[in-house]
Protein backbone atom coordinates (compact mmCIF):
# COMPACT_ATOMS: atom_id res chain seq x y z
CA UNK A 1 0.00 0.00 0.00
CA UNK A 2 1.37 3.36 -1.17
CA UNK A 3 -0.19 6.25 0.42
CA UNK A 4 -0.64 9.38 -1.12
CA UNK A 5 0.45 12.63 0.58
CA UNK A 6 -3.59 13.84 0.63
CA UNK A 7 -4.22 16.44 3.18
CA UNK A 8 -7.94 16.46 3.24
CA UNK A 9 -8.58 12.06 3.08
CA UNK A 10 -6.27 8.90 3.51
CA UNK A 11 -5.73 7.59 -0.27
CA UNK A 12 -3.79 4.93 -0.98
CA UNK A 13 -2.34 2.79 -4.12
CA UNK A 14 -2.42 -0.92 -3.17
CA UNK A 15 -0.61 -3.58 -5.13
CA UNK A 16 -1.78 -6.56 -3.54
CA UNK A 17 -5.58 -5.38 -2.15
CA UNK A 18 -5.85 -8.73 -0.33
CA UNK A 19 -3.55 -7.82 2.16
CA UNK A 20 -3.59 -4.50 1.94
CA UNK A 21 -7.70 -4.57 2.92
CA UNK A 22 -6.90 -7.24 5.35
CA UNK A 23 -4.68 -4.97 7.28
CA UNK A 24 -6.75 -2.17 6.62
CA UNK A 25 -9.94 -3.57 8.67
CA UNK A 26 -7.60 -4.83 11.40
CA UNK A 27 -6.39 -1.43 12.21
CA UNK A 28 -10.42 -0.34 11.85
CA UNK A 29 -11.20 -2.90 13.79
CA UNK A 30 -15.45 -2.95 13.19
CA UNK A 31 -17.79 -5.71 14.48
CA UNK A 32 -19.38 -6.60 11.35
CA UNK A 33 -17.75 -6.02 7.88
CA UNK A 34 -20.58 -5.84 4.98
CA UNK A 35 -19.39 -5.10 0.93
CA UNK A 36 -21.85 -2.97 -1.35
CA UNK A 37 -21.53 -4.40 -4.91
CA UNK A 38 -23.58 -3.19 -8.06
CA UNK A 39 -23.99 -6.17 -10.75
CA UNK A 40 -21.06 -5.52 -12.39
CA UNK A 41 -18.54 -5.25 -9.46
CA UNK A 42 -20.17 -8.13 -8.24
CA UNK A 43 -19.41 -10.16 -11.09
CA UNK A 44 -15.88 -8.85 -12.30
CA UNK A 45 -14.35 -7.43 -8.73
CA UNK A 46 -15.50 -9.27 -5.95
CA UNK A 47 -13.28 -12.36 -6.95
CA UNK A 48 -9.85 -9.70 -6.43
CA UNK A 49 -10.56 -9.14 -2.56
CA UNK A 50 -13.45 -12.63 -1.76
CA UNK A 51 -9.80 -14.04 0.19
CA UNK A 52 -9.77 -11.03 2.88
CA UNK A 53 -10.46 -13.00 6.15
CA UNK A 54 -13.62 -10.94 7.00
CA UNK A 55 -15.32 -10.21 3.83
CA UNK A 56 -18.04 -13.02 3.45
CA UNK A 57 -20.09 -13.39 0.41
CA UNK A 58 -22.87 -13.65 3.15
CA UNK A 59 -22.43 -9.94 3.94
CA UNK A 60 -22.45 -8.80 0.03
CA UNK A 61 -25.12 -6.35 -0.98
CA UNK A 62 -25.88 -5.90 -4.34
CA UNK A 63 -27.48 -3.26 -5.86
CA UNK A 64 -28.74 -2.49 -9.66
CA UNK A 65 -25.75 -1.34 -11.98
CA UNK A 66 -26.45 2.23 -13.23
CA UNK A 67 -27.05 6.01 -12.80
CA UNK A 68 -30.26 4.82 -13.13
CA UNK A 69 -30.43 3.72 -9.80
CA UNK A 70 -28.85 6.06 -7.16
CA UNK A 71 -31.56 6.49 -6.02
CA UNK A 72 -34.19 6.15 -2.74
CA UNK A 73 -35.17 2.31 -3.49
CA UNK A 74 -31.32 1.20 -3.75
CA UNK A 75 -30.21 3.67 -0.58
CA UNK A 76 -33.40 1.80 1.25
CA UNK A 77 -32.58 -1.49 0.41
CA UNK A 78 -28.52 -1.11 1.62
CA UNK A 79 -30.47 0.34 5.20
CA UNK A 80 -32.77 -2.76 4.90
CA UNK A 81 -29.72 -5.20 4.66
CA UNK A 82 -27.49 -3.41 7.34
CA UNK A 83 -30.87 -3.31 9.52
CA UNK A 84 -31.63 -7.31 9.23
CA UNK A 85 -28.13 -8.25 9.33
CA UNK A 86 -27.44 -6.61 13.00
CA UNK A 87 -24.96 -3.81 11.89
CA UNK A 88 -23.49 -1.27 14.30
CA UNK A 89 -22.33 1.79 14.91
CA UNK A 90 -19.32 0.04 14.75
CA UNK A 91 -19.60 -1.78 11.63
CA UNK A 92 -17.56 -1.17 8.29
CA UNK A 93 -19.26 -0.97 4.78
CA UNK A 94 -16.54 -1.52 1.92
CA UNK A 95 -17.81 0.22 -1.21
CA UNK A 96 -16.51 -1.85 -4.12
CA UNK A 97 -17.91 0.48 -7.15
CA UNK A 98 -17.65 2.61 -9.89
CA UNK A 99 -18.97 6.43 -8.81
CA UNK A 100 -22.78 4.74 -8.08
CA UNK A 101 -21.77 2.52 -5.36
CA UNK A 102 -19.04 5.03 -3.69
CA UNK A 103 -21.55 7.79 -3.92
CA UNK A 104 -24.69 6.01 -2.55
CA UNK A 105 -23.29 3.55 -0.28
CA UNK A 106 -20.56 6.72 1.40
CA UNK A 107 -24.08 7.59 1.83
CA UNK A 108 -25.53 5.23 3.48
CA UNK A 109 -22.73 4.97 5.51
CA UNK A 110 -22.63 8.21 6.63
CA UNK A 111 -26.81 8.02 7.47
CA UNK A 112 -27.10 4.71 8.96
CA UNK A 113 -26.85 4.82 12.75
CA UNK A 114 -25.99 8.56 12.62
CA UNK A 115 -22.94 7.18 10.72
CA UNK A 116 -20.62 3.72 10.37
CA UNK A 117 -17.30 3.81 8.88
CA UNK A 118 -16.62 3.24 5.04
CA UNK A 119 -13.85 2.33 2.67
CA UNK A 120 -14.08 3.37 -0.99
CA UNK A 121 -12.41 0.59 -3.47
CA UNK A 122 -13.29 2.43 -7.01
CA UNK A 123 -13.17 0.20 -9.86
CA UNK A 124 -13.66 2.71 -12.58
CA UNK A 125 -11.53 5.68 -13.54
CA UNK A 126 -14.02 7.78 -12.91
CA UNK A 127 -14.53 6.65 -9.80
CA UNK A 128 -10.64 6.37 -8.75
CA UNK A 129 -9.87 10.27 -9.74
CA UNK A 130 -13.25 11.80 -8.75
CA UNK A 131 -16.29 9.88 -7.10
CA UNK A 132 -14.87 8.29 -4.23
CA UNK A 133 -12.39 10.84 -2.84
CA UNK A 134 -13.47 14.84 -1.58
CA UNK A 135 -15.99 13.24 0.73
CA UNK A 136 -19.28 13.71 -1.27
CA UNK A 137 -21.72 11.41 -0.74
CA UNK A 138 -25.23 11.23 -2.13
CA UNK A 139 -27.99 10.06 -4.62
CA UNK A 140 -30.14 11.31 -7.12
CA UNK A 141 -33.81 12.54 -6.87
CA UNK A 142 -36.42 14.13 -8.52
CA UNK A 143 -34.53 13.87 -11.33
CA UNK A 144 -31.52 15.66 -10.49
CA UNK A 145 -27.85 14.80 -10.02
CA UNK A 146 -26.65 14.00 -6.63
CA UNK A 147 -29.48 16.55 -4.66
CA UNK A 148 -29.47 14.25 -1.55
CA UNK A 149 -26.81 13.88 -0.18
CA UNK A 150 -23.49 14.79 2.75
CA UNK A 151 -19.71 15.43 3.44
CA UNK A 152 -18.38 12.30 4.73
CA UNK A 153 -14.64 11.26 4.26
CA UNK A 154 -13.89 7.32 3.75
CA UNK A 155 -11.72 5.71 6.22
CA UNK A 156 -9.23 4.79 3.23
CA UNK A 157 -9.86 5.16 -0.40
CA UNK A 158 -7.52 1.78 -2.18
CA UNK A 159 -6.78 1.82 -5.43
CA UNK A 160 -6.03 -0.94 -7.19
CA UNK A 161 -5.64 -0.13 -11.21
CA UNK A 162 -6.39 -3.49 -12.51
CA UNK A 163 -9.46 -2.88 -11.82
CA UNK A 164 -9.29 -0.68 -14.78
CA UNK A 165 -8.71 -3.87 -16.85
CA UNK A 166 -12.38 -5.00 -16.72
CA UNK A 167 -13.66 -1.58 -18.30
CA UNK A 168 -14.73 -1.22 -21.38
CA UNK A 169 -13.39 1.73 -23.74
CA UNK A 170 -16.48 4.52 -23.21
CA UNK A 171 -15.80 4.33 -18.91
CA UNK A 172 -12.25 4.45 -19.62
CA UNK A 173 -12.94 7.84 -21.63
CA UNK A 174 -15.83 8.72 -18.93
CA UNK A 175 -13.09 8.86 -16.39
CA UNK A 176 -10.39 10.36 -18.23
CA UNK A 177 -12.74 13.89 -18.71
CA UNK A 178 -12.18 14.13 -14.93
CA UNK A 179 -8.58 13.64 -15.39
CA UNK A 180 -8.99 16.40 -18.40
CA UNK A 181 -10.53 18.64 -16.08
CA UNK A 182 -8.20 18.77 -12.97
CA UNK A 183 -5.41 19.09 -15.73
CA UNK A 184 -7.23 22.71 -16.22
CA UNK A 185 -7.62 23.73 -13.15
CA UNK A 186 -3.78 22.76 -12.45
CA UNK A 187 -1.03 23.36 -14.84
CA UNK A 188 -0.72 23.04 -18.74
CA UNK A 189 2.08 20.87 -18.35
CA UNK A 190 -0.51 18.23 -17.24
CA UNK A 191 -2.81 19.13 -20.10
CA UNK A 192 -0.46 18.43 -22.64
CA UNK A 193 0.44 15.54 -21.09
CA UNK A 194 -2.92 14.09 -21.14
CA UNK A 195 -3.87 15.82 -24.45
CA UNK A 196 -1.00 13.82 -25.90
CA UNK A 197 -2.22 10.28 -25.40
CA UNK A 198 -4.42 8.27 -27.86
CA UNK A 199 -7.32 5.76 -26.86
CA UNK A 200 -4.71 2.85 -27.14
CA UNK A 201 -2.36 4.17 -24.50
CA UNK A 202 -5.23 5.05 -21.86
CA UNK A 203 -3.93 1.51 -19.64
CA UNK A 204 -4.13 0.64 -16.34
CA UNK A 205 0.17 0.36 -16.61
CA UNK A 206 0.55 4.32 -17.65
CA UNK A 207 -2.82 5.59 -16.16
CA UNK A 208 -1.28 4.75 -12.73
CA UNK A 209 1.04 7.73 -12.15
CA UNK A 210 -1.25 10.00 -14.02
CA UNK A 211 -4.23 8.50 -11.40
CA UNK A 212 -1.82 10.03 -8.75
CA UNK A 213 -1.50 13.04 -10.36
CA UNK A 214 -4.95 13.62 -10.63
CA UNK A 215 -5.87 12.75 -7.16
CA UNK A 216 -3.56 15.44 -5.71
CA UNK A 217 -5.09 17.99 -7.50
CA UNK A 218 -8.35 17.20 -6.15
CA UNK A 219 -7.65 17.18 -2.85
CA UNK A 220 -5.70 20.42 -3.12
CA UNK A 221 -9.08 21.53 -3.64
CA UNK A 222 -11.24 19.98 -1.43
CA UNK A 223 -8.40 20.67 1.86
CA UNK A 224 -9.05 24.22 1.59
CA UNK A 225 -12.52 24.15 1.14
CA UNK A 226 -14.30 20.61 2.57
CA UNK A 227 -17.70 21.96 2.31
CA UNK A 228 -17.86 23.75 -0.98
CA UNK A 229 -17.83 27.56 0.01
CA UNK A 230 -15.20 28.48 -2.10
CA UNK A 231 -12.52 27.53 -4.32
CA UNK A 232 -13.49 23.85 -4.33
CA UNK A 233 -16.25 24.89 -6.56
CA UNK A 234 -13.37 24.61 -9.21
CA UNK A 235 -13.82 20.96 -9.55
CA UNK A 236 -17.28 21.75 -10.89
CA UNK A 237 -15.88 23.22 -14.13
CA UNK A 238 -17.62 21.11 -17.21
CA UNK A 239 -20.32 20.11 -14.84
CA UNK A 240 -22.86 22.93 -14.80
CA UNK A 241 -23.50 22.17 -18.08
CA UNK A 242 -22.39 18.69 -17.91
CA UNK A 243 -24.94 17.97 -15.37
CA UNK A 244 -28.25 19.43 -17.45
CA UNK A 245 -26.46 17.42 -20.28
CA UNK A 246 -26.76 14.11 -18.31
CA UNK A 247 -30.30 14.86 -16.36
CA UNK A 248 -31.62 15.35 -19.64
CA UNK A 249 -30.76 11.92 -21.07
CA UNK A 250 -32.03 10.29 -18.36
CA UNK A 251 -35.12 11.32 -18.74
CA UNK A 252 -35.45 11.08 -22.40
CA UNK A 253 -34.14 7.32 -21.29
CA UNK A 254 -31.10 7.46 -23.52
CA UNK A 255 -28.80 8.10 -20.75
CA UNK A 256 -24.90 9.12 -21.80
CA UNK A 257 -21.94 8.39 -19.19
CA UNK A 258 -21.49 11.45 -16.98
CA UNK A 259 -17.66 11.96 -18.03
CA UNK A 260 -19.22 12.42 -21.37
CA UNK A 261 -21.55 14.61 -20.08
CA UNK A 262 -18.68 16.68 -18.68
CA UNK A 263 -16.83 16.64 -21.62
CA UNK A 264 -19.49 18.11 -23.73
CA UNK A 265 -19.95 20.64 -21.07
CA UNK A 266 -16.32 21.46 -20.60
CA UNK A 267 -16.18 22.31 -24.13
CA UNK A 268 -19.02 24.90 -23.61
CA UNK A 269 -17.78 26.77 -20.75
CA UNK A 270 -14.80 27.08 -22.25
CA UNK A 271 -16.12 28.92 -25.36
CA UNK A 272 -18.09 30.98 -22.71
CA UNK A 273 -14.50 31.48 -20.58
CA UNK A 274 -13.07 32.69 -23.91
CA UNK A 275 -15.36 35.64 -24.81
CA UNK A 276 -15.68 36.33 -20.56
CA UNK A 277 -12.55 35.79 -19.53
CA UNK A 278 -9.85 35.60 -22.26
CA UNK A 279 -9.41 32.32 -22.22
CA UNK A 280 -6.38 31.52 -24.75
CA UNK A 281 -8.39 30.25 -28.16
CA UNK A 282 -5.65 27.81 -28.75
CA UNK A 283 -5.90 25.52 -25.85
CA UNK A 284 -9.89 26.33 -25.98
CA UNK A 285 -9.27 24.68 -29.62
CA UNK A 286 -6.89 22.08 -28.96
CA UNK A 287 -9.10 20.74 -26.06
CA UNK A 288 -12.27 20.78 -28.10
CA UNK A 289 -10.53 18.76 -30.92
CA UNK A 290 -9.14 16.37 -28.60
CA UNK A 291 -13.12 15.63 -27.02
CA UNK A 292 -14.87 15.88 -30.34
CA UNK A 293 -11.99 13.27 -31.76
CA UNK A 294 -12.81 10.57 -28.15
CA UNK A 295 -16.08 11.66 -27.26
CA UNK A 296 -17.95 12.93 -30.56
CA UNK A 297 -20.17 15.41 -30.28
CA UNK A 298 -23.33 15.95 -28.24
CA UNK A 299 -26.86 14.92 -29.75
CA UNK A 300 -28.73 17.76 -28.11
CA UNK A 301 -30.88 19.93 -30.45
CA UNK A 302 -32.16 23.42 -30.00
CA UNK A 303 -35.75 22.43 -28.94
CA UNK A 304 -33.63 20.60 -26.29
CA UNK A 305 -32.40 24.14 -24.56
CA UNK A 306 -35.40 25.45 -22.45
CA UNK A 307 -35.17 22.23 -20.27
CA UNK A 308 -31.18 22.21 -20.34
CA UNK A 309 -31.77 25.58 -18.44
CA UNK A 310 -34.35 24.76 -16.50
CA UNK A 311 -32.30 21.89 -15.04
CA UNK A 312 -29.16 24.53 -14.51
CA UNK A 313 -31.09 26.76 -12.93
CA UNK A 314 -31.98 24.05 -10.24
CA UNK A 315 -27.75 23.55 -9.84
CA UNK A 316 -26.94 23.09 -6.15
CA UNK A 317 -24.26 25.56 -6.59
CA UNK A 318 -26.75 28.58 -7.31
CA UNK A 319 -27.74 31.73 -5.51
CA UNK A 320 -31.49 32.82 -6.18
CA UNK A 321 -31.73 33.08 -10.02
CA UNK A 322 -28.30 33.09 -11.03
CA UNK A 323 -26.17 30.48 -12.72
CA UNK A 324 -23.14 30.13 -11.07
CA UNK A 325 -20.21 28.78 -13.62
CA UNK A 326 -16.33 28.04 -12.48
CA UNK A 327 -14.86 29.60 -15.60
CA UNK A 328 -11.07 30.04 -16.42
CA UNK A 329 -8.92 32.77 -17.24
CA UNK A 330 -6.23 30.56 -17.94
CA UNK A 331 -5.30 26.97 -17.28
CA UNK A 332 -4.67 26.84 -13.87
CA UNK A 333 -6.23 30.34 -13.21
CA UNK A 334 -9.97 29.23 -12.40
CA UNK A 335 -12.69 31.95 -11.69
CA UNK A 336 -15.51 30.48 -9.48
CA UNK A 337 -19.31 32.26 -9.51
CA UNK A 338 -19.00 33.78 -12.33
CA UNK A 339 -22.82 34.43 -13.90
CA UNK A 340 -23.74 33.84 -17.42
CA UNK A 341 -26.62 35.38 -18.85
CA UNK A 342 -28.97 32.69 -20.66
CA UNK A 343 -27.77 33.63 -24.42
CA UNK A 344 -24.22 33.40 -23.69
CA UNK A 345 -25.16 29.83 -22.66
CA UNK A 346 -27.13 28.68 -25.48
CA UNK A 347 -24.70 30.29 -27.93
CA UNK A 348 -22.07 28.02 -25.88
CA UNK A 349 -23.32 24.85 -25.83
CA UNK A 350 -23.40 24.71 -30.20
CA UNK A 351 -27.09 22.94 -30.85
CA UNK A 352 -27.49 20.30 -33.71
CA UNK A 353 -29.45 21.94 -36.10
Amino acid sequence: MQPLPAKSASVALCEDPVTDLDLLIQKISPDKVFTLTDQHTRHHCFDFIKKVDRVSEEQIITIKAGDDFKNTEALSSVWQFLSERGATRHSLLINLGGGMPCDLGGFAAATYKRGISFINMPTTLLSMVDASVGGKTGINFNGFKNEIGAFRQAEMVLMYAPFLNTLDRDNLLSGYAEMIKHALIDKLETLEKLLGLGLSDITSEKLSPLIAESVLVKDHYVESDPLERGMRKALNLGHTIGHAFESLSMKKKKPVLHGFAVAWGMVAELRIAGKKLGFPSNVCKKVSDYITNMYGDHQFVTSDFEDLYALMRHDKKNKGERINFTLLEEVGKPVIDVDCSKEEIEEAIGFQK
